[in-house]
């Protein structure tokens, strides 16, 4: 029940993106692809569509610290513009100023801060990977989410500092954006402003593609759900295990205690009460082993996303997990017992006496 209980948790944790979207958020990307970028240009032609009330744009960087295994996600931003259009990162007012008056500047997530025991005024050097050379970047900031379900990992830098980095070194890449993101002022509206953006662009060298923040990370969720299959049917597999081991229980305790129960039904207890008897010693064994995995299921949590906190920035097992363990050891205790109980309410008082368990 451990193992289903995390299991579980790792499906949801790869949803938590989806979840946490916002419906008044759109995403602008180019139509062919997110790796082709979008000129920097259409930010006017954007702004000019009616039920727009805020805009922002970034770009992955997607650099090295110190080592290729000290993974976090990494954004060149267009600056407060855009960290505004996200009221759940939690920011002091302070070091919003200081990090839009420092162009070097960046702000990161608490939980990569503690990770890398980043503190305000630290120079962080990034290689990149994508982009040629080292940025140093001077943290000014650390947020926290509003919720636990908000993203604390990611590190957030000026856009403008990178692209006259990229106007010296790499021309042809300088002045272009990887994503537009807007705010909406009715989320009814999404599709129909969501199509007249993608018009303004029909037939330029860079269509676009305009989807709600819930569909954008949707897409990445779907380029692994052969993962989320595999995880799935491996939990399933751990129950049909555990099913198997405590049904095989129970028939050979009830085998073994044919005579005893061949004994209660002399002294006038019927089928009714047999059948009880065996299906309460086995939920009692399946929900035992169940609470016992849930208490488990916090520490197990902990440790499964220390290993992989990069790639799991949520990883929160909740009361809904608990729950689940819950239902799921009952049903198996349930079922486990019904075919020897069955079978023990049948047989004879005769049969019963004879039987050598």
């Amino acid at each position: 029940m451990l193992a289903f209980g995390i299991l579980r948790t790792l499906v949801g944790a790869w949803y938590i993106g989806v979840e946490s979207s916002s419906a008044n958020r759109l995403v602008i990307r180019n139509k062919i692809s997110l790796v082709y970028m979008l000129p920097l240009a259409y930010k006017n032609r954007i702004l000019q569509v009616n039920g727009i009330s805020g805009l922002g744009f970034g770009i992955w960087y997607g650099g090295i610290y110190q080592d290729k295994k000290n993974f976090f996600p990494q954004f060149a931003i267009s600056g407060l513009d855009y960290l505004n259009l996200y009221p759940e990162f939690l920011l002091p007012e302070a070091q919003k100023k200081a990090f839009e008056t420092d162009r070097n500047s960046a702000i990161v997530g608490r939980s990569t801060a503690e990770r890398f025991g980043w503190k305000i005024g630290d120079v962080i050097p990034i290689q990149g990977t994508i982009y040629p050379g080292t940025i140093e970047l001077t943290l000014k900031g650390i947020y926290k989410g509003a919720q636990k379900n908000t993203d604390q990992t990611a590190l957030f830098f000026h856009y403008d500092y990178l692209n006259e980095r990229l106007k010296k070194s790499l021309p042809d890449r300088a002045d272009k954006v990887g994503w537009f993101l807007v705010r909406i002022k009715d989320a009814g509206e999404a599709p129909s402003i969501s199509e007249e953006i993608d018009a303004v662009f029909n037939n330029s060298l860079a269509e676009t593609l305009t989807e709600t923040e819930k569909a954008f990370q949707m897409g990445f969720v779907a380029m692994t759900e052969a993962i989320l299959t595999v995880i799935r049917v491996i939990s399933l597999v751990v129950i049909g295990i555990i099913l198997i081991v405590l049904a095989n229980t129970m028939s050979m305790t009830a085998r073994e205690r044919s005579s005893e129960y061949a004994a209660l039904k002399t002294l006038g207890f019927g089928p009714q009460f047999i059948f009880c008897l065996i299906c309460g010693e086995s939920l009692a064994l399946a929900l035992s082993g169940g609470l016992i995995g849930a208490i488990l299921s916090f520490p197990g949590g902990m440790l499964f996303q220390a290993e992989l906190k990069s790639f799991l920035p949520v990883f929160d097992i909740t009361w809904g997990t608990i729950l689940l363990i819950m239902l799921v050891s009952f049903i198996v205790g349930f079922l486990a017992a019904v075919p020897p109980a069955i079978r023990a309410c049948r047989i004879s008082i005769s049969e019963g006496m004879r039987h050598v368990g």
